[in-house]
């Protein structure tokens, strides 16, 4: 089975980064082929329907909408800008949803796909109002998000130098929704 972990954050120090990290590992740990999809290392345009009917789409989003359809479940770790997901991971979403040609089925990089939900943030609430919209964004186009998910608030003092995840009861948290996107996937696809 393979799982793609996208963080939305493109800072260097990103605590979605680092969770996303932590969730890579965890899901790694149950057998599965895991693999995390940092965004600085995919830099796409802003999504521009003329631009795609001019130049097709972009060879780095045509590469990570390969990663897409060829994975079974996903886990965004998203980031909250004012109380939404980030733009970057919007437009990612966004390249990756788009068909190439006639025989190509809509959305085939997200239709019946499992998804968890994570999100990091300095703040008490932990980036929980995002995930409502990013919920609801993949639901949209045929992913199948699971109940758990898990908003980890005051995230930079939970995390050691080296981008362990420190906070015992956050790390469970994690690996539960980890666990459910797993099992989901598994059952699915069984």
């Amino acid at each position: 089975m393979k799982l793609l972990v996208i963080s939305g954050s493109a800072r260097k120090a990103s605590v979605n980064g680092k969770l996303a990290k932590v969730a890579c590992k965890l899901a790694s740990e149950t057998g599965v082929e895991a693999e995390c999809i940092d965004p600085r290392d995919h830099v796409l345009p802003l999504y521009d329907a003329d631009l795609e009917e001019a130049d097709g789409l972009p060879e780095v989003a045509r590469e990570l909408k390969e990663k897409f359809v060829e994975a079974d479940a996903l886990i965004f770790c998203s980031p909250e800008y004012n109380s939404s997901v980030t733009p970057l991971l919007k437009n990612l979403i966004d390249w990756v949803s788009r068909s190439e040609g006639e025989d190509e089925p809509p959305l085939a990089a997200y239709q019946g796909k499992v998804a968890g939900l994570l999100s990091a943030s300095p703040g008490g609430l932990g980036g929980m109002r995002g995930l409502v919209h990013l919920r609801a964004i993949l639901g949209n186009i045929g992913v199948i998000v699971v109940p758990k998910q898990f908003a980890m608030g005051s995230a930079f003092e939970k995390f050691d130098d080296s981008g362990a995840l420190t906070d015992e009861r956050a790390l469970g948290q994690v690996k539960a929704v980890v666990d459910q996107v797993v099992e989901t996937a598994r059952k699915l696809n069984a």
